[in-house]
């Protein structure tokens, strides 16, 4: 049990010290304050918001001001910013850390999505490492500067990068090394290609190389892993085989954040209990109230459809929970279906 148990380990991201190693990644149209929350609940050692348009950030745009706040248990949290320029990147980070106080900035350099990825940004940046440099170096010197402000430390900056572009274009290498020297106190991998995009295996391999030149040419540098993690088993795979100091949960965490409780136990312990249908449905039903206030009752009701279609995965009657689910559109109605299978206790 010993090798288990040193898997799960306190990491330090520059001068931020975080007491485990197991995250939530950055999730779009996901990883809002409510999810968060209930995350950190459930045992997340740090979380992320979901990404954030520093050209929208900069020009004020109320949508992407509503991503921003932290969870009312989030002692630390980054704000993931995308974007193409500099200049702006660094703007959009003293704004963030003036407003919200995060502990760390993490700069995007992996997402896949088109309408992204043409502005120059996203998993772009990964096959241009020179550029990546000047965005995270410029990030990096507006986080110091806006932590020292206000709250006398510099803030780190973070970077999350894909493999490459696609098969013929293997850049991860040039990648990190250009946002480690440029100052990235830390960086994520996401094993895939930009052409792969979710689709596919990632290449873990990739990830143990990445770990191993980090861990020696960079000391202190700390490499996180993404990809293909679905399951507490598979957080424990990837820390074993990779070497990397930490693994950030994604889609296996949609409708799951007891995921980082169970990982946790199996790192430790050697192995984990199941989540009652009671106690997934109940943490839905926090959410779903917790999202309300920050999005209002109709956003929310909409939004918490296909959560709760994921809570109710694996639990008796869940298929006609979900038939029925999917025309819920007020708190009412979802209370009104988890009393009727019995989900909710009377109150």
């Amino acid at each position: 049990m010993a090798e288990t148990r040193a898997l799960y380990h306190p990491v330090a991201i520059g001068d931020l010290k975080i007491a485990g190693n197991l995250f939530l990644a950055p999730v779009a149209g996901y990883s809002d304050r409510a999810f968060r929350s209930l995350c950190r609940e459930y045992g997340a050692s740090f979380t992320y918001t979901e990404m954030v348009s520093s050209e929208a950030l900069t020009r004020g745009s109320c949508k992407t001001g509503e991503l921003l706040p932290r969870a009312d248990n989030e002692d630390v949290y980054a704000v993931q910013l995308f974007g193409s320029e500099a200049s702006r990147m660094a703007d959009s980070a003293r704004l963030v850390i003036a407003a919200t106080g995060a502990e760390c900035i993490d700069i995007n350099a992996g997402c896949p999505v088109p309408k992204i990825v043409k502005t120059g940004a996203g998993s772009s940046l990964t096959r241009d490492p020179e550029r990546l440099a000047d965005i995270v170096r410029a990030t990096v010197r507006a986080a110091a500067e806006a932590g020292a402000e206000r709250n006398g430390r510099p803030v780190p900056v973070t970077v999350k990068i894909r493999s490459g572009w696609d098969e013929t274009s293997i850049t991860w290498e040039a990648a990190a090394r250009a946002a480690i020297e440029a100052g990235a106190k830390a960086v994520t991998l996401h094993p895939r290609t930009r052409a792969q995009g979710y689709e596919g295996r990632s290449r873990w391999d990739h990830l143990a190389d990445l770990a191993s030149l980090a861990h020696a040419e960079y000391p202190g540098v700390p490499v996180f892993g993404s990809g293909d993690l679905f399951t507490p088993e598979s957080a424990r795979d990837m820390l074993a085989q990779t070497g990397c100091d930490g693994v950030m949960f994604a889609r296996g965490a949609m409708g799951n954040p007891f995921i980082f409780a169970q990982a946790r136990e199996l790192l430790l312990t050697g192995s984990y209990g199941e989540i009652p249908a009671a106690e997934r449905m109940a943490a839905g039903w926090r959410e779903l109230l917790s999202l309300s206030r920050d999005a209002g009752e109709e956003k929310a009701s909409r939004e918490m459809r296909k959560r709760f279609s994921a809570y109710s995965k694996g639990i008796e009657g869940g298929s006609h929970l979900r038939a029925d689910i999917v025309r819920a559109s007020c708190i009412a109605d979802y209370r009104e279906l988890l009393l009727k299978f019995g989900l909710l206790p009377a109150e």
